[in-house]
């Protein structure tokens, strides 16, 4: 009879295309693994991998066979998260995954919040690009996401908790820096940076500002905002930054103005994603309602 450790097995190589790094990573000998395995594809009749001694590739049954593995795995984790929800809120362990351009800018605010609430909540953070948590989330690895919208979260659940606009960010003196707002055709003057091609921000600011992918100065390839604002200290040139990360990177830098965007906003909806059939949404309800005043504070 199949086992759900056998299921566990194959997907773990599925992941590292490695049987030593699948092995360890299931905490078992590399036998042992092999073993359940190869007895895994006699009761199935098939063969789930072609292996060699340098690499490890899935068949084309294979790949059929781990997707439907996956789905039985997501349900095992669905079942036993329905019996924890009948627990208190937030009183079992929690993976979230956040966007680098939130999670510096919010955490510090909720996390000391969380633990004063909730002393017993143990919760495990994962910073990655938007594209990689949504991956995460639709195949079980994570409980949920904080990101930014819009972004294609296609069969997956968004709850928008948080919406902010971007302000342009540029040392004192410059032009347009007494304005209180500016315009996205005053920005085609002012050397604007932004992150590199893969963070949403970028394409959230592009979006925002109506402006075309190469109007940005594309000499930099930045991968967070701290070095934006520390290219822009260096008269670099101007950036945009969300309302949230406001207090952590301009307040200590005197010599730097923030003007608002003046465009249709917002600019940019802050939302969980999570799993539609998933069980604990009233953690993340309570999650949910925990950013809302830490951000409104």
């Amino acid at each position: 009879m199949i086992s759900f450790k056998q299921l566990y097995y194959a997907l773990a190589v599925e992941k590292t295309l490695h049987f030593k790094k699948a092995a360890e990573l299931s905490n078992i000998s590399q036998s042992a693994l092999s073993t359940a395995l190869l007895e895994l594809e006699k009761q199935l009749g098939v063969q789930i991998f072609e292996r060699d001694n340098k690499k490890v590739l899935v068949t084309a049954v294979g790949k059929q066979v781990l997707e439907k593995a996956r789905n039985i795995m997501l349900q095992v984790e669905d079942l036993e998260q329905l019996v924890k929800s009948q627990r208190a809120v937030l009183s079992f362990p929690m993976t979230i995954g956040v966007i680098p351009t939130i999670c510096p800018y919010l955490l510090p605010r909720l996390l000391p919040v969380l633990k004063q609430r909730y002393p017993e909540f143990q919760l495990k953070i994962v910073e990655d690009q938007s594209h990689v948590l949504v991956d995460m989330v639709s195949r079980g690895e994570i409980d949920a996401a904080i990101l930014a919208l819009p972004f294609p979260c296609d069969g997956l659940l968004s709850l928008e908790f948080w919406q902010e606009d971007f302000y342009w960010v540029a040392l004192k003196g410059e032009k347009h820096t007494r304005q209180k707002e500016i315009s996205s055709t005053e920005l085609n003057h002012c050397d604007l940076m932004l992150l590199k091609e893969g963070h949403c921000l970028r394409d959230h600011v592009l979006e925002a500002c109506k402006l075309p992918g190469q109007t940005a100065n594309e000499g930099f390839g930045a991968t967070s905002l701290n070095t934006l604002i520390q290219m822009v200290l260096g008269n670099m040139g101007t950036t945009l930054i969300p309302e949230m990360a406001m207090g952590a990177l301009i307040s200590q830098h005197r010599e730097l103005a923030a003007v608002h965007l003046k465009e249709p906003g917002p600019h940019r909806r802050i939302a969980f994603i999570l799993r539609p059939n998933y069980t604990c949404t009233s953690s993340i309800e309570a999650l949910i309602k925990v950013c809302k005043e830490t951000l409104t504070a």
